[in-house]
């Protein structure tokens, strides 16, 4: 109570001092004793003014805390936003490269095909390697059509509805092409063995020359799935001697299964065989050092009677598995 007191008598004095400084100061000759209650205040003012101002200080450091919370959360989103479209930029340069890639191949061999995107992997039917894509027979999808990128053969179709289809891979363990060696003209079959990096060439002729690093194709059989020319992978490792049944070649195929997006459907085959032309060009070999043609070019069209030699085969649908 006491103090209570004694508050509301120094606010009084301090009030009654302020209205006689604006009294004197109206009247013009109070500067000395205003210059004297600045002396007497001052002190007072100093002492409320070191207790107010950590406050003061408080609240302000409050709201710059809170401003550049802000700043950072704006950046983040900048930043977030920023790698979405790099992320955007860098898929569209992939498709664009995919497309380009396709079409080049689908030039070089005359092939009619129709770009359609892979939208789903997962076995189908009793195959353990399939895509699905979303091209149908609204499209001019059909059963057995060959399915290619741009860097060789992906597979076949093996259902079709109005708009998708599923694709049975290269590699799946089911899966048969028939073959021919670039460099010596041989023929074969390329076994899927259910592994993304490995498939089995086995030789009809079981004396015939092969060599790693040779490469493949395929060759195109009356009546059969595949259309000739198309590249199909590199032999990396041979097994068995020449002249063993059991002679088998290990084989990388050049497209790369666990990695596909956009595909062609090969709708309609080629008129001519573009025998080895759509292999990739060897790193540092001159066209002209070769007798096979160049990545691109498109054979003559002159007409060729049907042989191995330039990729069409009889009909070997009553030879014996290749397992056998």
């Amino acid at each position: 109570m006491r103090e209570s007191r004694r508050l509301r008598t120094i606010i009084g004095l301090l009030v009654l001092t302020s209205l006689t400084l604006i009294v004197l100061s109206l009247k013009g000759g109070g500067a000395t004793v205003r210059t004297g209650a600045q002396g007497a205040i001052g002190p007072v003012q100093n002492a409320v003014a070191s207790i107010t101002r950590p406050i003061r200080d408080f609240f302000t450091g409050l709201g710059s805390i809170g401003s550049k919370d802000q700043t950072i959360s704006d950046l983040r989103q900048k930043n977030q936003e920023l790698q979405g479209q790099l992320s955007t930029t860098q898929y569209a340069q992939n498709r664009a490269r995919e497309l380009d890639d396709l079409l080049k191949i689908a030039g070089a061999g005359n092939y009619h095909v129709v770009p359609a995107q892979v939208v789903s992997v997962g076995p189908d039917q009793g195959f353990a390697w399939t895509v699905t894509i979303d091209a149908g027979s609204i499209d001019g999808i059909k059963m057995d059509q060959d399915v290619i990128t741009g860097q060789g053969l992906v597979g076949r179709i093996v259902r079709v509805t109005k708009t998708d289809a599923t694709v049975e891979l290269l590699v799946d363990s089911t899966s048969t092409v028939g073959a021919r060696v670039e460099r010596s003209m041989s023929i074969g079959f390329l076994n899927g063995t259910g592994e993304a990096k490995s498939m089995e060439f086995q030789l009809l002729d079981p004396f015939a020359e092969i060599r790693t690093g040779d490469r493949l194709v395929s060759f195109g059989v009356r009546g059969g799935i595949y259309v000739p020319g198309l590249p199909l992978g590199t032999i990396t490792e041979i097994s068995g001697s020449p002249g063993q049944l059991t002679r088998v070649a290990t084989v990388v195929p050049f497209v790369d299964v666990n990695s596909l997006d956009l595909v062609g459907v090969i709708v309609d085959p080629p008129r001519t065989n573009p025998r080895d032309a759509l292999l990739p060009q060897v790193a540092g070999a001159s066209p002209s050092s070769s007798t096979q043609p160049t990545t691109g070019a498109v054979p003559s069209s002159g007409a060729q009677s049907p042989s191995v030699s330039d990729g069409v085969a009889p009909d070997v649908s009553s030879a014996p598995s290749p397992s056998s």
